[in-house]
Parts: structure tokens; sequence; C-alpha cells
């Protein structure tokens, strides 16, 4: 999968983590009020709208809901029920990633360059491992920012912001992976190891504070959780001060937490209090 040299795009940040939810409102209670993640844009596209939040060390999550008719986020929740949507990379130059992708035998779908502030492509998910991964060169210098919407959750300054270290994504072809988001994609393997279950694991960083661990799904239980698919988002960790006080936390081990769903995604929670 590796592209000629000429071809290895530039450096790349992963830049977000989408979910989508039914209502603007549903990441709130837990992901803002909760872990603190702070608002920093909110739009709407075409049928769907769109809110950001960014956690202490500056990843941030997008919430996706749809706004009228049955765009594709529609579809995506009858199909699928909230959950996990995309992950997002911003590239220097989409056109050198695209032509890298096809260099690679990969072909980026719904391209579209007419905004010059938010040029993108996507790669589906037969190609990005189980999740559409959306690519785009950003110019977000040039971008209005908005208020928050009516009834975000006003957190006092003193309470603790979690951290969302990373991101774990559960795959069936760990070499695959890697090749797709270290060789194309422009991320740096910064840690390899083995779980307990003979799982193995893949870490990468970029220029960013978005994490991303690959985790081989062939053994044991998760293989069974991750069933026929080529990958499914497994969870966000976070690094918190506070995790038994997040609504759902449930603790599984000294220091360890579990959110089973929230918008369809499961949370695990470090404790970082001394």
């Amino acid at each position: 999968m590796k592209p000629p040299s000429d071809q290895i795009p530039p450096a790349t940040s992963f830049e977000h983590v989408a979910v989508a939810v039914e209502r603007i409102t549903d990441p709130w209670p837990v992901l803002a009020d909760a872990l603190g993640g702070q608002y920093i844009d909110r739009g709407v596209s075409d049928g769907f709208g769109w809110t950001q939040l960014r956690f202490a060390n500056g990843f941030v999550v997008e919430g996706i809901h749809p706004e009228a008719g049955r765009g594709f986020l529609r579809r995506f929740l009858e199909r699928s029920g909230p959950g996990p949507h995309h992950l997002t990379f911003t590239v220097d130059d989409l056109d050198r990633v695209t032509g890298a992708l096809r260099a690679a035998g990969i072909e980026p779908v719904d391209e579209d360059r007419h905004d010059p502030v938010w040029r993108e492509a996507f790669i589906h998910p037969r190609d990005a491992h189980g999740i559409v991964v959306q690519v785009a060169e950003s110019r977000t210098g040039a971008r209005r920012e908005h208020e928050p919407p009516e009834g975000f959750p006003e957190r006092a300054y003193d309470r603790p912001v979690a951290s969302l270290g990373r991101v774990v994504h559960a795959v069936a072809d760990l070499a695959g992976a890697t090749a797709l988001y270290a060789e194309l994609l422009g991320g740096r393997v910064t840690a390899r190891g083995a779980a307990v279950d003979g799982n193995h694991w893949v870490e990468l960083g970029w220029g960013g504070a978005g994490r991303l661990r690959l985790l081989e799904a062939t053994h044991g239980a998760l293989a069974e959780w991750l069933g026929d698919r080529r990958g499914r988002l497994r969870h966000l960790y976070f690094s918190f001060d506070e995790p038994a006080s997040v609504p759902g936390a449930v603790e599984v081990a000294e220091g360890r937490w579990v959110v089973d769903a929230v918008c369809g995604t499961r949370l695990v929670l470090i404790s970082t209090a001394r």
C-alpha cells in the first residue's frame, strides 16, 4: 500500500471524531456537562448540523444531527442508530493525499472542492477498515465562529475537564489498517503492544492532540464483538479527575471506569486523581 515517495502526503492532523446523534443536545449531559467538553463551534450543512466540543488536551468530539429530509445522516441513524460516524484528518494538500490514495488502489468518494475554506474527500468504510474517514484541506482562520446553542451547559471554572487521550478502533486486519493510517494518512507509530487476550495494537499520533489506537480483534471476546465487520470503533479513552461522578459510569477495575453507551459510543475513563 505504500505510495511512491513523491506521493507521500504532507503532515496530517487527526482533528476530531464525529458521533451521529438524533438531537443537538444529546451529547451535552455527559460529554459537555460531566466531562467538561468546551464548546468551540457549530454550523449547518446539507441536511445536518454539527457542534464541536474540545477537551483538555485539545482533541475534539463532533456531534452531528439530522436537520431536515432524508439525507445520509437520517439513513445512517435508521440503519445503525446513534454512534460513531467518522474520523476527520486535516491535510495541507488534499490533491496530493487523494492522489496517494488512488496510487494505493483506494478510490476517494464524495470529493468536494468548491469551498476554499474547507475542501474534502472521504474514504469509504470498506477501505478505511470499518469507519468513514474524512480528509479535509482546511483554512479554519476564515471560518466564522458561532455562539453556543441555547441551553448549552455552563460549567464552573474550577471543575475539572477530561482529556480525550485516544480513539480506540478495533480492526480485523491490523497490518492493513496500520498501512492506511500511517503510510497514506501520515500517522506516526508511537507505541505497539499486546493485550492479555492475545490481540495486538498499534498507536498512532499526528501533529496535534489526536491519537488513534488500532486494536486487533482476532482473538477471544473482542473477535466475537467485531463479528464479520472489517472494523468498529471500540471506545473513546478519557482521563479524568472524577470518573465516579460521570452518569452511568461503572468501575470495572481499580481506577478504570466504563460508560457503556453515550450516544451509542462506549467511554473508558481512567482516574487521574491522586
